[in-house]
């Protein structure tokens, strides 16, 4: 088959490889070369007329567009979103599994469960991140194989923490995040470590969250202790008193109702919302129905789906939440002279994917068919069980930054273009949108649902495989971005408001 058809009410298919001039496609012949993951119009499309995927507007036509016709960004222009929107109209109750499933992870004292044993070190600014850094240094391979429970230690920095007003939507934000990471279940032990003089002071977050020293939490600055080499020593101290007390942790069998899965996608293309992304939606649905927690993110990316979402919702007020994130977006990019538009990437571009309207409709496929039953900030504590929605940019490092802080134990990436990402202290799965990427870049990618195209695969089967992954690598089954080593680099909490 050269093309795929994925609704009725269509008037484009998209080609499943390249295509030459005068290769019939629903008895039209398509008018010019067609790259693999395009589009081509099966009717004609008048300028201003909309053009329709998955049986949505995806863009209105620049021009007149033929019946066999390449439809890309060359005639297909944006336009921000006027939606008429329901709640709760598309609600489909989630029926429990029968049997609970389990995985083996670690049970912390406050109830909660890990599915890694790292000792974290998390910066208050940019000015204490060399001496995080430093002090992760000093913990070698050599050393750590004496704490075979130890997963590692980790040091979250970051380019922020000060030049920023002392309250707002910034600065809550960050405390959310260094919160949300000094809490994780994923860790053992946390030291926090800043300057003395920055805007984000550790102990206004100590007082703010209620968080309490103890052998495990640690707090200490560079001006306090007097100078970099001292807080170095000081910090390794620190840590090698942690890691006894964190190797008694030990893995026990725990339902898969513990798992908090963040959803993510990013080097997006044509098959994204083909493959991958329906079939971690389907995945998704099979934690909800275990108990468990799905939480979508990057409002952006769901710009133009957001009213198939509050169909979902579990009532008008979480669906209200939604829109009042997107009307924030839209008025963010007004003022900072951008459009909506901007996403997607020339990377996605390439790949097939026209306007944010196309990508968005294929992001929120990762969410499944469950009810939306709650709306969070970003790095806000995900409370709510089921199908959640998270704030956050589409930038992927932030975006998952935001996930993991409000308690996700595991992410799940899904990826057209290639992605080498990877997390900590929550382990990422990868998982491709089609076989010839899965091949070309094996090295990183844990699943291949281009196979859902290649060998004829249902979404359901391959959604099967996804979540029964999902156990595997809570119960520490080594993810390929883990072996390679990412996670380091990727904590990025987002930077919201003005650098003074």
């Amino acid at each position: 088959m050269n093309f795929v058809r994925l609704d009725r009410a269509d008037n484009v298919v998209t080609a499943t490889r390249a295509l030459e001039v005068g290769v019939v496609i629903e008895e039209v012949q398509t008018t010019a070369r067609i790259p693999s993951g395009h589009k081509i119009a099966t009717v004609a499309i008048a300028k201003g007329d909309p053009v329709r995927k998955y049986a949505q507007l995806i863009g209105y036509a620049a021009t007149d567009i033929k019946a066999g016709d390449h439809v890309h960004t060359q005639n297909v222009e944006f336009r921000n979103t006027d939606m008429a929107y329901e709640f709760s109209t598309d609600l489909r109750p989630v029926v429990l599994a029968t049997t609970q499933d389990t995985f083996m992870g670690f049970r912390r004292e406050n109830g909660r469960v890990g599915t890694r044993n790292y000792i974290a070190i998390v910066t208050s600014v940019n000015c204490s991140a060399t001496a995080a850094r430093m002090i992760v240094d000093h913990f070698t391979p050599d050393i750590l194989s004496q704490f075979p429970n130890v997963d590692g230690v980790a040091a979250f920095v970051h380019g922020t923490g000060c030049g920023m007003a002392d309250n707002g939507d910034g600065f809550e934000a960050l405390q959310r995040v260094m919160w949300g990471y000094a809490k994780h279940p994923n860790h053992a032990g946390v030291l926090m470590l800043g300057l003395g003089c920055e805007m984000n002071q550790i102990d206004w977050l100590l007082e703010a969250y209620g968080l309490k020293h103890s052998p495990t939490f640690q707090t200490m600055n560079i001006q306090k202790v007097a100078g970099l080499r001292r807080t170095i020593e000081m910090g390794i101290a620190k840590v090698t008193a942690m890691l006894p007390i964190a190797d008694k942790a030990t893995r026990t069998e725990c339902p898969a109702s513990e798992l908090m899965v963040a959803l993510q996608c990013g080097g997006s293309d044509a098959w994204s919302g083909v493959t991958a992304n329906p079939a971690l939606g389907y995945a998704c649905d099979l934690l909800t129905a275990q108990g468990a927690t799905g939480v979508l993110a990057e409002t952006p990316e769901i710009y133009g789906a957001e009213h198939l979402l509050t169909r979902r919702a579990v009532d008008q007020a979480t669906g209200d939440k939604l829109i009042s994130l997107i009307k924030w977006w839209e008025d963010y990019t007004t003022r900072n002279k951008g459009s909506m538009d901007n996403n997607p990437s020339p990377g996605n571009k390439q790949g097939g994917l026209t306007t944010i309207l196309e990508k968005s409709l294929g992001a929120a496929a990762k969410g499944g068919t469950s009810p939306l039953t709650g709306v969070y900030k970003y790095a806000e504590p995900v409370t709510t069980r089921g199908f959640t929605f998270m704030d956050s940019p589409g930038y992927d490092p932030a975006s998952v930054t935001g996930q993991i802080a409000g308690g996700c134990n595991l992410v799940c990436f899904t990826t057209g273009r290639g992605s080498a990402f990877g997390s900590k202290p929550a382990p990422t799965i990868k998982i491709a949108t089609n076989t010839e990427m899965a091949m070309r870049m094996s090295e990183d990618m844990d699943i291949d649902a281009g196979e859902v195209l290649s060998k004829g695969i249902s979404i359901e089967e391959k959604g099967r495989e996804i979540y029964k992954m999902f156990l595997r690598v809570a119960s520490g089954e080594v993810t390929k971005s883990e072996a390679q080593g990412l996670g380091d680099y990727e904590f990025v909490p987002w930077q919201i408001g003005a650098v003074m």
